[in-house]
């Protein structure tokens, strides 16, 4: 062990071109991530042609790089327009752009950087020290288990919505009946789609979610111009910049005094929240399938039944705060069932194995011990680009700054430029341009009727597999709804689900 430690510690730590590809990808991933729609796992998938001509371990310090900062910044869109820039940012956009509304913007990214470091060398700690055992508990999870778990996980949208339980829970139904349209894994026949060979793959909830927020945002701000109203993007622009004094402030101490240092003192006022957030996300980030979406809103869900004012500014931070950290500890939960099982914990993951075994390398409970160079590069590569994120980071939110200080009727078209390029480059399909724009329709009536709009995004996207496994455990018990609840894990999380419903509709009075 101690020759394979120090061999990985040479090939990473001591190696000019492993921090050069970090440093190289890092940028790659938050350039990415702070576009909308354009995802982490399209980075990923747009790195594996040059994979061919790379070392494995170089390889795997470019995925592993992308994928982090990727993930954080998709909340620097979030934050100040309002518009996910990965599909974890859904969770809590509306949490994030309030902060800014209410000029807390370089708070809310500063905390989004910090606290997304912190959970990723959280879950990679874990990952380090107990993956291995981890791994068989996610071993233990059958189709009811995960039926459960998409249910604790839908769930849990309707928690963290504001406004009245039955217009988020109205909202959720949405979602999920969005989510019937085209062709299923258990169905043969189209169902919804109208003629519309488009259809037949279902709703691509990337252009959905950029429509519903992105696209309703800029309705809501042209409303808000031609009423002569200030707009909610001038307001998140002012707080997320200097004054004119400022500006003369140095370049590299503003944004160590403005974003790095109050998301530090906020760091130690929740270290017991972000170490309950870290632990959610990397538990939840182990099951194949689950991946970080659900951690964000699994974690942002316990931060406001935890929080003792859950509709006030301080509520928003708090979910805020733990649903980053969440969200980015998943990603090395998410390594652990793909390096001992070879089953993939998320998109990227699934892409991590195609590239070892291109590479002749298969993942399994083997690779410990005869890849065991690898896996300790692989630990210290996770601690690595959670590192440099910090430094890209800063320069990417102050980037970030600069881009929305530019004129309302300027940014506006940008905005929907940003949202039509991002809807196009998942499939390039024209028809996914006007998925986006019917959704953005949609999102701007249902914020006009104070509908929530993120439990419609996440009912779009568990809505298929909630279904799959649905029909699977009816199907392999004869059609008994007995099936749900016949082992002892899918039982407790059978209860627990059916609990919280209860305690949402007839014991939670939140006003209409």
């Amino acid at each position: 062990m101690g020759e394979d430690l120090r061999q990985a510690f040479q090939d990473v730590v001591l190696n000019g071109t492993i921090w050069f590809v970090i440093v190289a990808s890092a940028v790659f991933g938050v350039f990415i991530g702070a576009v909308p729609g354009l995802t982490a796992t399209m980075a990923v998938a747009l790195l594996v042609p040059l994979t061919f001509w790379l070392e494995p371990t170089v390889a795997l310090a470019a995925i592993v790089s992308i994928s982090a900062c990727a993930i954080f910044a998709g909340d620097i869109p979030t934050v100040l327009l309002r518009i996910p820039g990965t599909p974890a940012s859904a969770a809590y956009a509306d949490d994030a752009f309030k902060l800014a509304k209410q000029g807390h913007a370089d708070l809310a990214l500063g905390v989004a950087l910090i606290f997304s470091v912190v959970g990723g060398l959280f879950g990679a700690v874990v990952l380090m020290l107990v993956g291995h055992q981890l791994a068989r508990v996610a071993e233990a999870f059958s189709v009811a288990e995960y039926f459960w778990l998409y249910v604790l996980g839908l769930s849990c949208a309707v928690i963290v919505s504001g406004g009245a339980v039955l217009k988020a829970l109205l909202a959720l139904l949405l979602g999920l009946l969005l989510a019937t349209v085209g062709l299923s894994a258990v169905h043969t026949q189209a169902r919804f789609t109208f003629g519309l060979p488009e259809l037949y793959e279902g709703i691509n909830f990337i252009p959905a979610m950029i429509g519903l927020f992105g696209v309703s945002e800029v309705l809501k701000n042209l409303v808000a111009l031609k009423q002569g109203r200030s707009a909610a993007v001038v307001a998140a622009a002012a707080a997320a910049q200097p004054t004119m004094r400022r500006r003369l402030a140095s370049l590299l101490l503003a944004p160590v005094s403005h974003v790095l240092i109050p998301a530090c003192i906020e760091l130690r006022r929740r270290i017991g929240a972000v170490i309950r957030s870290s632990a959610i996300g990397t538990a939840i980030g182990m099951l194949p399938g689950a991946g970080a979406d659900i951690a964000s809103w699994v974690s942002m869900a316990v931060a406001k039944r935890w929080s003792k004012k859950p509709h006030s500014e301080e509520a928003s931070l708090d979910g805020f705060a733990e649903a980053t950290t969440a969200n980015n500890s998943a990603l090395a939960g998410a390594w652990i069932p793909a390096l001992v099982f070879g089953i993939p914990g998320d998109s990227v993951t699934a892409i991590v194995i195609g590239v070892l075994m291109m590479k002749n390398i298969k993942p399994g409970p083997e690779i410990f011990e005869k890849q065991a160079v690898l896996v300790y590069s692989l630990y210290m590569i996770f601690i690595l680009a959670n590192l440099v994120l910090i430094p890209i980071g800063l320069l990417a939110i102050k980037a970030g700054g600069y881009v929305v200080r530019v004129p309302q009727r300027v940014l506006l078209p940008i905005i929907l430029l940003a949202c039509v390029v991002g809807a196009y480059a998942i499939s390039e399909r024209s028809f996914d341009i006007w998925v986006m724009l019917a959704m953005g329709a949609l999102g701007f009536l249902l914020e006009r009727w104070q509908v929530p709009i993120g439990p419609v995004v996440l009912g779009i996207v568990l809505g298929g597999s909630l279904e799959e496994r649905f029909i699977q455990t009816l199907t392999g018990a004869d059609g008994s709804p007995l099936a749900f609840f016949d082992r002892p894990l899918s039982a407790v999380l059978g209860i627990a689900a059916i609990a919280l419903w209860v305690s949402l509709l007839f014991f939670r009075r939140r006003p209409a």
